[in-house]
């Protein structure tokens, strides 16, 4: 490996371990939010445990989160020097409203929450969650605009003396077509996610009789939000791939592993190619389906990847455009694949637990603990998918990824510090598991409802 290759590896490593953590904050700040406005609006108290116990586990969470998105930007500056320089104009704007407006919002009222319990009136202190809550969401959709860019150019001009993209429209990078897409697919995504943690941890204290009045009612919401959320998730979607298929149609033709242009084009539901990916042996295809998906007609043409290989090859200039098909391939059916096995999860653990039933299957309480994994790994094959899919290029069209590179960071210099952050975020995995599993098996713990005319009692951490 060169210092690119590992560059590269430490780049994917970094961003798929903090995107564990990021789709569980979002999701999970909305839905303590909910129960935290379930028990104001009711006064019941099973209501305030669920809050605080989900409440904890989702702070542990943002702790750890933060930290492995700081290592992130450390990253760009070291590895990826050129690609910085390139794109600094650009990507200033999203980021510093990102970190000036939406993290300053999220931290600072996630601080008045942490603190306000006994603090503030119950409706202010209620406030403070949603207001995080709504921070972390815009903090998403900064990110987000800032990778679409990446994906689909827009508002900028080249500027050849300086080698430089500049930004010439902060309304059109925010309003990119991209972003429109990716962001609701991505917030859906997370709402999957923190559905299916609530589903899973409940359903490890519903096997061992713990907590019924409080994890069942846990168990329920965790559910329905995996199935609202995964009806979302496959909605958005399906946008998504129409207007990835129009900006990026090497993308798409990579994920079906589609080499000659189709008219209809079918759905490849498993295939097996050569070893170097680019010829198919076997396959098992769901006529018109790919058509559908690409296009939103049945007899759509999607182009294939040797005719999108000689576009690019005019437009470009010699060189290979094709990304690694068998990556992008596996990546995007394990996406679909493990988000699926959670709805269905999720709708067989509201079957068997409807009208108060007790199940009695030990397959289920299994497969229901062990649907908190399917939508970590679903997310992270899909950014596998995005970011391998684009393939030459850091910036699609622009600046090729080999470009990209920092020129004075040697190969040791990128082994040692892949080998660094790969240790370091180890010791951290070891960290994030240990508190959740801790806390988590500790249940709900006995609570006092906030008195909110204790003003003069000093400050203290609420948990």
């Amino acid at each position: 490996m060169d210092a690119l290759d590992l560059a590269r590896w430490q780049f994917g490593i970094t961003t798929v371990y903090h995107f564990v953590f990021v789709p569980i904050t979002i999701g999970m700040s909305a839905l303590v939010a909910g129960l935290q406005t379930a028990w104001v609006r009711t006064g019941k108290e099973h209501y305030l445990r669920a809050t605080k116990f989900w409440g904890k586990l989702f702070l542990i969470n943002f702790a750890i989160g933060v930290v492995t998105g700081i290592v992130q930007e450390f990253q760009f500056g070291m590895n990826w020097s050129a690609y910085s320089r390139f794109v600094g104009d650009v990507f200033g704007a999203p980021l510093a409203i990102e970190g000036l407006l939406a993290f300053f919002l999220e931290s600072t009222f996630l601080g008045l929450w942490i603190f306000g319990w006994d603090r503030l009136p119950r409706r202010l202190h209620l406030a403070t969650i949603w207001l995080a809550s709504f921070g972390t969401i815009l903090s998403a959709y900064f990110i987000l605009a800032a990778n679409s860019w990446m994906q689909h150019p827009v508002g900028y001009a080249y500027n050849p003396e300086t080698g430089r993209a500049e930004l010439h429209s902060i309304g059109a990078l925010l309003t990119n077509s991209t972003t429109l897409v990716t962001f609701p697919h991505t917030i859906t995504a997370c709402f999957l996610t923190a559905g299916a943690v609530l589903l899973a941890v409940s359903a490890w204290h519903l096997r061992k009789g713990n907590q019924e009045h409080i994890f069942r009612p846990s168990l329920k919401l965790g559910a329905w939000v995996v199935l609202i959320a995964g009806v979302g998730v496959l909605i958005t979607g399906d946008l998504q791939a129409r207007v990835m298929t129009e900006q990026q149609p090497m993308k798409m033709a990579a994920a079906e592993a589609l080499y000659t242009t189709a008219e209809p084009a079918s759905f490849s539901l498993f295939t097996i190619g050569s070893l170097d990916g680019r010829e198919e042996v076997a396959s098992v295809r769901i006529p018109s389906l790919l058509s559908f998906m690409a296009t939103g007609s049945p007899s759509g043409e999607v182009e294939g990847i040797n005719n999108i290989e000689q576009q690019y090859e005019t437009k470009y200039g010699a060189g290979d455009y094709t990304p690694y098909v068998p990556v992008t391939y596996w990546s995007f059916r394990l996406m679909i694949g493990f988000g699926g096995l959670a709805m269905l999860v999720a709708l067989a653990t509201l079957w068997y637990t409807r009208g108060g039933r007790t199940p009695r299957s030990r397959l289920l309480w299994l497969a229901a603990i062990a649907a908190v994994g399917m939508p970590l790994l679903a997310n992270s094959f899909g950014w596998i998918f995005t970011e391998m899919g684009r393939q030459p290029w850091t910036v699609f069209g622009l600046f090729r990824t080999a470009d990209s590179v920092s020129p004075s960071v040697s190969t040791a210099e990128a082994a040692t510090s892949v080998i660094v952050l790969t240790l370091l975020y180890g010791v951290l995995a070891v960290i994030e598991v240990g508190l959740f599993l801790k806390y988590a098996r500790a249940g709900a713990p006995p609570v006092t409802a906030p008195d909110p005319d204790a003003a003069d009692r000093p400050l203290a951490f609420a948990y």
